[in-house]
């Protein structure tokens, strides 16, 4: 498991790695290639996650309302950590509420529990898309409208990869390579402007970095566990709810961060130790149940 989680993580870095020399010599400007991302890129990758996924919402209530829980009560807990310690709340808050569920938690889960978790890991996507979009805005500006929420390209793509996945159309395969490729162009493209964000960070960024890094699973793993307590959710949803919550940060958090101005050298930072953290954190949380 450990390798694995090493195998997952290493590619970020290396990603990383090229991406932060490439900006300390160049200085390039990427708003324009996060806009792209986060209105093209972001949106096929999710609908075509989604979309290829056969599962019934309706078996994983639980596991959704547990996601909902463990989204919201991490956030709670994170405010008066940040306040405590003087850092930014909209900076910090949404990096430990939304979670890194697409290209670390979805493996990680077929890895640990095999083809079941593949119904709750699709759920946790969903949710944690839904809510990050729905909510990023007004907890980092304060501001949030239904119909911006409605209208997001990546909120719109969701809930129809969702439609075709229950629906059980199938979608001519020409279309469906199409929305892949493009799909595929947005986890490279991220993960490179994370880099690129990072070759500009101060100093001071790091300290908010490490403290993020710890928050975000910590809080995770409390509001999972006692969510599992209250509810008296069954072994096996407790087992995917907990290994959900220690998920470091998501990428997707430091293109929101940038799109609305937020620290983002603070929030590359927290993303970048933090799912480096994931090789202590993760293996905690699958001890405490496997």
């Amino acid at each position: 498991m450990l390798l694995r989680i090493v195998g997952i993580v290493f590619p970020i870095f290396i990603i990383v790695l090229l991406a932060f020399i490439y900006g300390r010599r160049h200085r390039p400007e990427m708003l324009a290639a996060n806009r792209l991302n986060i209105e093209i890129f972001l949106p096929a990758l999710m609908f075509s996650a989604l979309s290829s996924k056969s599962f019934n919402i309706g078996d994983h209530l639980a596991l959704g309302v547990g996601a909902v829980v463990v989204t919201l009560v991490s956030g709670l807990l994170c405010w008066p950590f940040a306040k405590a310690l003087r850092y930014n709340a909209r900076t910090l808050v949404p990096t430990a509420m939304f979670k890194n569920v697409g290209n670390m938690g979805m493996p990680l889960m077929l890895l640990a529990y095999g083809e079941p978790a593949l119904g709750a890991s699709v759920v946790f996507m969903l949710i944690v898309t839904l809510l990050q979009f729905g909510l990023s805005p007004w907890l980092i500006n304060g501001r949030s409208r239904i119909g911006d929420i409605v209208r997001e390209p990546f909120v719109v793509a969701s809930v129809l990869g969702v439609a075709v996945s229950m629906s059980g159309i199938a979608l001519w395969p020409p279309i469906t390579a199409a929305v892949k490729i493009l799909g595929d162009i947005s986890l490279g493209l991220m993960i490179f402007s994370l880099g690129v964000r990072l070759s500009m960070a101060k100093l001071n960024a790091w300290g908010i970095g490490i403290a993020g890094a710890a928050i975000t699973p910590v809080s995770g793993m409390l509001a999972a566990w006692g969510f599992g307590e209250l509810a008296g959710i069954s072994s096996t949803d407790m087992d995917y709810l907990l290994l959900f919550s220690a998920l470091p940060s998501a990428v997707s958090n430091f293109i929101l961060a940038e799109r609305y101005g937020q620290e983002p050298d603070k929030v590359a930072s927290i993303v970048m130790i933090g799912n480096a953290s994931a090789i202590i954190f993760v293996p905690i949380a699958l001890a405490l149940r496997l």
